[in-house]
């Protein structure tokens, strides 16, 4: 089995892909108390309270800038806001766990029922479900050396938003452009870096082989969840292994076990880690320290009202007002810096807009690339053209 990132299944299989995604919100503080957020390259355990160490009869507060995060992030993925919405315990042990559960939600997420949409294996636009995006707060990272476990808590209570799409993705190449475009918007927002290098976004797969019959009843074949994934190339290659991986295992006659895998980056495999719980697994029961969140419509309102110009809008806008190919726009568009930089040079200059898009996708781009670094490092100002 190879790990092709073209190949969907064999023309007797369907893939069928959900992805959930963890995003670390861009906060000054932890999600329930007062520690730095700003954990890397800190000293261990040095971001650190009797909140997020889970000392006897300390209580949680909730962060308003990452419940303001996250309505804005939902707002940019057309979800529904819940004007009413808990929190609640969802409960496993773990040595960088020190509750012995995580604050999360369940039942009444923040955000629901919302879609982006992606171009499509055919070329098509293909809208992807999103059936939630709700609050938690991050684990501790526990770091195996020498022998030895050590347990880092800075990270433990940092706020993390998880977004979970429906199963609407139907390939390891739709679901790399779904998180290039996620990635894109949540960076424009200004919520999360989109630095999967310092696990500050972090990917996981759920992934399911049914025959066309099947798909006809509206039934599913066996839900494997893939994690692990620390950069798109993964998700993309680990996706098209399990898919090739199944397919053999169900034309030989066998049968696909619920079981969360990991993916080796090294053997550039699928390993299995163990079986998948299931929601009963986790006990989750409502937070008795934490009232339910009530948003206003107002509060939402001006929230809504503060959104930027989000991509799939400027791409529209560049192409229409400045005469420009949808694809350097899109180019220009895909990262909020650049698309500012490029406006304000067009305004600058004398010539047409188009001269600029060519200069800006071809030398410029060339040079940053060579230099490895952002437009935001460029001493050229856009006046200077």
């Amino acid at each position: 089995m190879t790990a092709n990132s073209t190949v969907v299944a064999t023309g007797t299989y369907l893939a069928v892909i959900g992805m959930e995604v963890h995003a670390q919100l861009q906060t000054a503080s932890k999600m329930f108390c007062s520690c730095s957020a700003d954990y890397w390259e800190a000293a261990p355990n040095s971001h650190v309270c009797p909140v997020c160490l889970a000392m006897p009869g300390v209580l949680p507060v909730i962060n308003e800038h990452a419940v303001e995060q996250t309505v804005r992030s939902g707002l940019a993925l057309h979800c529904q806001i819940a004007p009413f919405s808990v929190f609640a315990r969802k409960n496993y042990s773990y040595p960088d766990l020190p509750k012995g559960y995580q604050i999360s939600q369940y039942e009444l997420p923040l955000c629901h029922d919302g879609f982006l949409v992606i171009d499509g294996d055919d070329g098509q636009p293909r809208r992807i479900g999103i059936r939630r995006a709700h609050l938690e707060e991050d684990t501790g990272k526990t770091i195996h050396a020498d022998g030895v476990s050590l347990v880092d808590l800075n990270r433990a209570g940092v706020p993390l938003m998880e977004i979970v799409t429906e199963s609407d993705l139907r390939s390891a190449d739709e679901a790399y452009r779904y998180l290039v475009k996620l990635r894109t918007i949540l960076r424009y927002l200004g919520v999360n870096s989109g630095d999967m290098e310092k696990g500050a976004m972090r990917c996981e797969v759920n992934l399911s082989l049914r025959t066309a019959d099947q798909a006809a009843r509206g039934e599913y074949g066996v839900k494997v969840e893939v994690k692990n994934l620390n950069s798109f190339k993964a998700v993309r290659d680990s996706i098209a292994y399990e898919v090739a991986r199944q397919t053999a295992l169900l034309d030989s006659g066998g049968t696909v076990q619920q079981v969360t895998m990991g993916w080796d980056e090294d053997r550039r495999r699928t390993i299995m880690q163990r079986s998948k719980e299931s929601s009963e697994d986790y006990r989750y029961f409502p937070e008795p320290d934490l009232p339910p969140l009530e948003l206003s419509s107002q509060w939402i309102d001006g929230v809504r009202a503060s959104l930027p110009e989000l991509p799939d809008a400027k791409v529209e806008r560049f192409t229409g007002e400045y005469a420009i190919s949808r694809l350097d726009a899109e180019a220009l568009t895909a990262e909020r810096s650049v698309a500012e930089w490029f406006e304000d040079a067009v305004h600058a200059y004398s010539g047409p807009p188009r001269e600029v898009a060519n200069w800006v996708t071809g030398e410029l781009f060339a040079l940053l690339n060579a230099q490895e670094s952002d437009i935001t490092e460029l001493d050229l100002r856009p006046e200077d053209l």
